[in-house]
């Protein structure tokens, strides 16, 4: 059984901002994560205050941060951008 793949609104904003070429890119790596939410290529990085897991998924020189929300079986997208500035925004 699958998930759903759902983008936050500032991972959507980010996406949007970007060339169709990245874009394209970047939303066919996303959608992977429907069927395996936690590839090889994942790596855990923390807890947020809700007690879920955070996980950073590589992608070129750009990071995605999600959560896999189990129970409605879904992978939520909360931040996208390069690394460093990605960190930041953890929490």
């Amino acid at each position: 059984m699958s998930y759903q793949v759902h983008l936050s609104k500032n991972a959507d904003e980010f996406l949007e901002k970007l060339d169709k070429h990245l874009n394209e890119r970047i939303k066919k790596r996303l959608i992977k994560l429907a069927e395996n939410p936690i590839p090889t290529d994942a790596k855990f990085i923390t807890r947020d205050k809700s007690e879920d897991k955070i996980f950073r998924y590589r992608i070129g020189e750009y990071r995605a941060l999600y959560k896999i929300k189990e129970k409605e079986r879904i992978v939520l997208i909360a931040e996208i951008d390069k690394r460093p500035r990605i960190y930041d925004k953890i929490n």
